[in-house]
């Protein structure tokens, strides 16, 4: 929609202020599910799922290595964009990376999971890589310690969200590969900067994700 001409107008003519958007004619659907995108669209969706038990140490993985990457970033360079054309700045953008995952807990625990839920910005007193990191150690304590205690083994719980209730399973599955998608990023802002990321998500973590295959996507 950004890069096509009126996307935007388009957008805005149904009421809408969020993508992904799937749109033909006057009826939409939001594509932050696959499932619901090949519901509308009509055709049938030829993947399978990593089960939970396979996801969530998987996304811890990814987590982790993004805390690597995070204690990288240069404190001067906080505040310089993370790309060019894009508004959105380094600091608030490496927090994000973790609050994806603290948004999936909220929205398990019960409350709706919002278009805004996962875009909060980062408290005053995070202001470091060092502190964003520690918050993301902190996220990765509470995914294991919900993991461990729950029951819900194969995430079957309903979730209310701005796109619709879906599956917790297909939640954290987008929490998994948003985060990814975000350390990926990272890694070639680092790059940008002059600094060799020491240890990048590796294939095997991005493995059986429905990852873009553009970096900025």
């Amino acid at each position: 929609m950004f890069n096509t001409p009126g996307g935007m107008e388009q957008l805005k003519a149904m009421g809408l202020r969020n993508v992904p958007v799937v749109a033909i004619g006057e009826r939409y659907t939001f594509g932050q599910n696959l499932k619901d995108v090949a519901r509308f669209v009509g055709v049938a969706l030829n993947r399978s799922q990593l089960p939970a038990p396979v996801l969530v140490p998987r996304y811890d993985s990814i987590l982790e290595t993004a805390q690597g990457l995070v204690r990288q970033v240069p404190l001067d360079q906080m505040d310089e964009r993370v790309i060019a054309n894009r508004p959105r700045l380094i600091h608030p953008f490496l927090y994000h990376i973790f609050r994806i995952g603290e948004a999936f807990l909220i929205a398990y625990g019960g409350e709706r999971y919002s278009n805004t839920l996962a875009n909060d910005e980062p408290p005053a007193s995070m202001r470091t890589p060092e502190q964003i990191a520690a918050y993301g150690q902190d996220v990765r304590d509470r995914l294991h310690a919900w993991w461990t205690s729950t029951t819900d083994r194969d995430l079957e719980k309903q979730i209310e969200t701005y796109y619709g209730v879906q599956a917790a399973h297909d939640v954290f599955e987008r929490s998994t590969w948003h985060s990814a998608q975000h350390c990926r990023q990272l890694t070639v802002i680092l790059e940008r900067l002059g600094i060799p990321p020491r240890a990048p998500l590796t294939s095997e973590q991005l493995a059986g994700l429905p990852l873009p295959e553009g970096i900025w996507e």
